[in-house]
């Protein structure tokens, strides 16, 4: 069941009734639980089980890991979760992946092994909860909060729909909290919620699929080499495609997550107003750099082990980054990649040894504009690799961009190209406009009718752009 289905709406309309019935809350957390499978089991409904696997074995792993005080068995208890956790997402996710490029190897050393196909499904959202449970059993480990106290709220924290496909990824202290008392969606938090839910479609429906997703397919599906405003145009409409569809998944999921009066933590803050790749990661898919960074680049060391070591933990953090994202090794590439900007940035601010209060001026006047420009820029070049299914094909992308590709074939009809240089443009502006600001408190600001306005033009574009609709991208990650 994705969002933007006539289904959920009416699935939604349902739990939201449900919810609001004059039950008690064990009731009620237990209706949204029995919901949150339901709506899973639209995509596959056996894959259940392992979810039901990971939320049993994590919440008594996690309880174990908290009470044990032998240093030994504590980590026993967490290699168990680790290998449950992370066996199942290399099975399901990378499987395929790594018999393959097993096979490569064997064969380039004269061995002629060729196994038959694995026939591999990979569950939805498997990626998202497996990081939400190992982040528990992890904080169990070191005691950085305390168990939860029933597998009603665990199983509830881990399944709870809004999140459960595609994120946010959310730690326990977000969400279990929320759990122990009786709470119902405020009035302000249910107009709120409807809000952000119908600009998280816009943002999908009309803009990311109607506008620029068919622009982006015909030039990353294409075989032939293109030409230059061809290529630029495609990866700026997967660009923005790839920002709108994430980012509108996340409003809806925080949206809806509101309307029931469950707060949900920030995942996308106007990433294309960043100044340089650290600020870029603060700002594009919040809680997964800040799993990362907790759970991964700091047990690596960090900041704290001199340079050498922190470039290294750094490059290996974007890297696993980037292979978490997809089984290919374009993946790899994109996180490489940012690992690369990452460095030369880290590099060129200790040369350069800037005041914060002298930063801060410069990104606030035109110099700071550009920077933005020239970080979006770079970024572009990524999704590049990100999108792309073979390095050949990334190859003749780059070769179309910047000329080298002889007789370019023109691909792109002007509607598709004028699509985008208007699309495109109104994100980098709007992002670097509000890119300190809440879109709630914006829209706080503005007149009753002003709002209704607005707020009307979005239901109707959706409207107009329903078939239009496709599943969300980070689905398949």
């Amino acid at each position: 069941m994705v969002f933007n289905s006539y289904t959920f709406i009416a699935f939604f309309a349902i739990m939201l009734l449900v919810y609001n019935l004059p039950i008690s809350w064990k009731a009620r957390k237990t209706s949204l639980l029995i919901g949150s499978y339901l709506f899973y089991a639209a995509w596959n409904p056996p894959f259940i089980l392992l979810l039901w696997l990971s939320t049993v074995v994590d919440f008594f792993v996690g309880r174990a890991l908290f009470t044990q005080e032998n240093p030994v068995k504590k980590k026993i208890l967490l290699v168990v979760s680790l290998i449950g956790n992370l066996g199942m997402l290399c099975f399901f996710k990378y499987g395929t992946f790594l018999l393959d490029n097993f096979v490569s190897l064997v064969n380039t050393f004269g061995v002629n092994f060729h196994p038959a196909k694995p026939n591999i499904i990979l569950p939805a959202g498997i990626s998202f909860y497996t990081f939400t449970t190992l982040c528990y059993t992890i904080d169990m480990y070191k005691k950085e909060s305390a168990p939860v106290k029933s597998l009603l709220d665990f199983s509830l924290f881990v399944t709870f729909f809004p999140h459960l496909v595609a994120g946010p990824i959310v730690r326990p202290p977000q969400l279990v909290p929320q759990f122990e008392h009786p709470r119902s969606a405020t009035k302000k938090q249910l107009l709120d919620g409807l809000l952000l839910l119908s600009l998280g479609l816009f943002m999908k429906v009309v803009l990311a699929d109607a506008l620029l997703a068919d622009t982006a397919d015909a030039v990353f599906n294409s075989p032939d080499a293109l030409s230059s405003l061809d290529a630029w145009a495609g990866v700026f409409a997967f660009s923005g495609q790839i920002f709108l569809d994430f980012a509108g998944y996340s409003t809806c999921a925080i949206g809806v997550a509101l309307c029931l009066g469950f707060v949900l933590p920030q995942n996308f803050n106007y990433p294309y107003a960043a100044i340089g790749f650290s600020d870029f990661w603060r700002r594009w898919h919040i809680t997964l750099s800040a799993w990362l960074r907790d759970y991964l680049y700091i047990p690596l060391g960090g900041n704290k082990n001199g340079r050498f070591r922190m470039y290294m933990a750094l490059m290996l953090t974007m890297l696993l980054g980037g292979l978490w994202h997809g089984a290919n090794w374009t993946f790899v590439a994109w996180g490489g990649l940012h690992g690369l900007y990452l460095w030369a940035e880290k590099f060129i601010n200790d040369k350069r040894k800037i005041s914060k209060e002298e930063k801060e001026r410069q990104n606030r006047n035109w110099v700071g504009f550009l920077y933005a420009f020239l970080t979006f820029m770079l970024v572009n070049i990524t999704w590049v690799f990100f999108r792309s299914e073979s390095f050949s094909r990334a190859w003749q992308i780059f070769e179309s961009m910047f000329g080298m590709a002889a007789d370019g074939k023109v691909l792109l009809t002007t509607v598709a190209i004028v699509k985008v240089a208007i699309v495109i443009p109104a994100i980098l502006i709007f992002h670097w406009v509000l890119r300190n600001r809440k879109i709630i408190d914006v829209a706080y600001r503005m007149n009753w009718w002003s709002l209704g306005l607005v707020w009307s033009f979005l239901i109707l574009m959706l409207v107009w752009a329903q078939e239009s609709g496709s599943a969300f991208i980070y689905f398949q990650f």
